[in-house]
């Protein structure tokens, strides 16, 4: 099969943004230069109502680079939100998740569509971390396994647009693990793949908040998840354990 008409059938990549004016000119320059096929892609920008540049920034970015399918939308904030209104937007055969903070690997459309051509409906890629300490790269080789308690958002997540309606998107419900939530489900819908590559996610948050800190309240919500609880107990966790004092320290 010839792999470049394969491509044509596009790749819509969502990039939900939340003040993120730091990151979105690097992201998106990294994912035109890093994709095989960047012409056949298109690049969907879902920023829920930034109080920085963002929103500036990838305006100027639409400007400047006029031959790039560069998209931006805006959508009350909420992660889940504004990947469903990514994904309803969309004009590709097939979805492509990733964090503003996250940098894809080479050629990751072409992986993508590798699987695809095998079948596969859903997967993640493998993940590191920006930063290099003996815990992180203990937490970034487990995500190579295929197993639902080694899965996170920051892995990205590429699903095909058919499941993604058929499962009806994320659940808005959640404004965190709402990744975990959605890839559950897709576990008891279809084989869910890792593909043998990896993407960079950014360790901001633990250089913020702690890393031992803010692994022990990691670890404590993905606890809280497995065993059922509410998606606003979760946030509940969230807000006084993470969000509020990571607030303070900045």
């Amino acid at each position: 099969m010839d792999t470049s008409a394969e491509s044509k059938t596009k790749l819509s990549v969502v990039i939900p943004t939340l003040n993120e004016a730091s990151n979105i000119k690097k992201t998106l320059d990294q994912l035109w230069n890093q994709a095989e096929y960047p012409e056949a892609l298109e690049f969907i920008v879902v920023d829920g109502q930034s109080v920085d540049d963002t929103q500036a920034i990838v305006t100027s970015y639409i400007n400047d680079h006029p031959s790039r399918n560069v998209r931006l939308l805006s959508n009350p904030a909420g992660r889940a939100k504004q990947m469903n209104y990514g994904g309803q937007q969309s004009q590709g055969a097939t979805l492509y998740f990733i964090h503003a903070d996250t940098l894809a690997c080479q050629a990751f459309d072409q992986h993508i569509l590798t699987r695809l051509n095998a079948h596969s409906q859903a997967g993640c890629f493998r993940m590191r971390f920006d930063q290099n300490h003996w815990w992180l790269n203990l937490a970034a080789w487990g995500t190579r396994f295929n197993f639902k308690v080694c899965r996170g958002g920051d892995q990205s997540l590429f699903i095909t647009k058919d499941l993604f309606d058929r499962l009806g998107g994320f659940n808005t419900e959640y404004v965190i693990c709402e990744d975990l939530e959605f890839i559950n489900r897709i576990y008891r819908h279809t084989a869910f793949y890792v593909l043998p590559a990896w993407v960079m996610s950014s360790a901001r948050k633990y250089r913020q908040r702690g890393l031992w800190q803010l692994q022990w309240h990691f670890a404590v919500i993905q606890i809280k998840f497995r065993l059922g609880h509410t998606p606003q107990q979760l946030w509940q966790y969230y807000q006084k354990h993470i969000q509020r004092k990571t607030s303070k320290k900045q």
